[in-house]
């Protein structure tokens, strides 16, 4: 997941671990996004909506692998530290708002990324490391799907038929197998079959 990282952020600019970009800014940002699809407002009915909430899990996820190259680390080293910081790992068993608080309290006050409290959060919220890994390369994949529809340009359009391409992608991902070997072309064909612009 680290390479295919690397790879989308070399695509958007190819010096992005020199550029030092806010990373953590965009893991706090993500975890509010979360915490709106979970639900906070205690004075109104709310239903979590798990499925935008792992979504938002995930991105929090492609922003926390590209902090990690800010120490300029080779991958096998950070994917090392990655397996260390989480191999002993108790979960504390919070909840998904207390869990994205922690995660976002963490990035706020270091302006840096921690597996630990991210694993936290992805426990929280559902998702085990197999839903991680195919939920991880499917909005990979969506991303180099919005690159190569001119979303850097702003042609691209994000709602489909009156949906958000994300809702898209989580039902293409159940749709298919996550353990073929082709998982991300099929993937890619599948967006490219339902997006109107095609």
């Amino acid at each position: 997941m680290l390479s295919m990282q690397d790879r989308m952020n070399t695509r958007i600019h190819p010096q992005w671990v020199s550029q030092d970009f806010a990373w953590y800014r965009a893991i706090w940002i993500e975890c509010g996004e979360l915490i709106e699809h979970y639900g906070y407002k205690w004075w109104k009915r709310q239903e979590p909506e798990m499925a935008q909430v792992r979504l938002e899990v995930i991105d929090i996820w492609h922003f926390g692998l590209s902090a990690l190259f800010a120490g300029g680390d080779s991958i096998d080293t950070m994917a090392a530290r990655i397996a260390a910081q989480v191999a002993n790992f108790e979960p504390q068993g919070l909840d998904v708002r207390l869990a994205t608080e922690a995660l976002a309290l963490h990035a706020l006050q270091t302006r840096g990324f921690c597996p630990r409290l991210f694993w936290e959060l992805m426990l929280a919220s559902g998702l085990d490391f197999a839903t991680l890994y195919s939920s991880y390369v499917g909005k990979n994949v969506l991303n180099f799907f919005r690159q190569d529809h001119g979303y850097q340009e702003g042609s691209y359009h994000k709602i489909w038929h009156d949906r958000e391409d994300n809702e898209h992608l989580v039902e293409v991902v159940a749709e298919l197998d996550s353990a073929a070997p082709d998982f991300a072309d099929q993937l890619y064909a599948a967006l490219s079959a339902r997006y109107p612009g095609r």
